[in-house]
C-alpha cells in the first residue's frame, strides 16, 4: 500500500507538470486595458459608478470576454505595467469586473528583475524575466525593445475595435511556436495518454 501511495503521488506530480498553462500572456494597463473615454468604450458593470471612481478606472470594452476566451485556451493571465500601481490595487480593480489574474508586475518588481539580471541598458519592460510568452502593449517602443531583448510583443492601438481578436490570434500563433520550439511543454495533454494510464493502473493493482 505504501508503494501504491508513492506511485500515485508520483503520477499526480507528472499530471501537475503537464497541466500547467501553455502560454503566459501579460497586458499593459495604460492605453491598453484602461483607455481614455474618447479612445475606446468601457466595459459595463453592475456596480454603481461611484464604486468605480473610488476603487478603479474604466476597463476597456471586450476585456472580460477576451480573458475568458484566453483561459479556455489554457493561457495564464498577467499584468505588466511600468506604473506604480500596487498589485493589490490592480487585482481589486480587475475583480470589480470579475477578472482574476495570475501575476502582476509593476515598476518596483520590474526594477528588481533588471537588477537581478544585471542589465545596463535597461528596457522599459522585460517579460522574459517572468517567463511571459507574449506581452500586449500599445507602445511601438516596447515592441522594438522586444526585438532587441528577445521577447514577443503584440501592439494594439486604443482605437482598434478588433484588438481582442488580434490578441487571440497572436496567442494561437505563440502556442504553435512554443509547441515547435519547446516540445517538452506539450509531450502530454491534459488527460494522460492511454498507455500511461494503463501502466499506472497496472502498477497500482500490483501494489508497486
Amino acid at each position: 500500500m505504501h508503494g501504491s501511495s508513492l506511485l500515485q503521488r508520483g503520477w499526480q506530480a507528472v499530471e501537475r507538470r503537464f497541466n500547467r498553462p501553455k502560454v503566459r500572456i501579460s497586458f499593459d494597463i495604460d492605453d491598453t486595458l484602461a483607455c481614455q473615454a474618447d479612445h475606446a468604450a468601457a466595459e459595463h458593470s453592475k456596480l454603481p459608478a461611484f464604486v468605480h471612481r473610488w476603487l478603479g478606472e474604466p476597463l476597456r470594452s471586450g476585456t472580460r470576454a477576451l480573458i475568458r476566451d484566453l483561459r479556455r485556451q489554457g493561457c495564464s493571465i498577467w499584468i505588466y505595467t511600468s506604473s506604480g500601481r500596487t498589485p493589490s490595487y490592480i487585482r481589486r480593480w480587475l475583480m470589480l469586473y470579475g477578472i482574476r489574474v495570475d501575476g502582476v508586475v509593476n515598476s518596483d518588481r520590474h526594477q528588481h528583475a533588471l537588477a537581478r539580471n544585471g542589465l545596463g541598458h535597461a528596457p522599459s519592460k522585460l517579460p522574459s524575466a517572468f517567463d511571459i510568452d507574449l506581452h500586449v502593449d500599445d507602445s511601438e517602443g516596447v515592441r522594438l525593445e522586444g526585438v532587441d531583448h528577445g521577447f514577443r510583443v503584440l501592439v494594439v492601438c486604443p482605437q482598434d475595435e478588433q484588438w481582442a481578436q488580434k490578441v487571440k490570434d497572436a496567442a494561437v500563433d505563440v502556442q504553435a511556436q512554443l509547441a515547435w520550439q519547446q516540445p517538452h511543454r506539450y509531450e502530454m495533454p491534459v488527460r494522460l495518454r492511454p498507455q500511461a494510464l494503463a501502466s499506472r493502473n497496472d502498477a497500482i493493482a500490483l501494489g508497486l
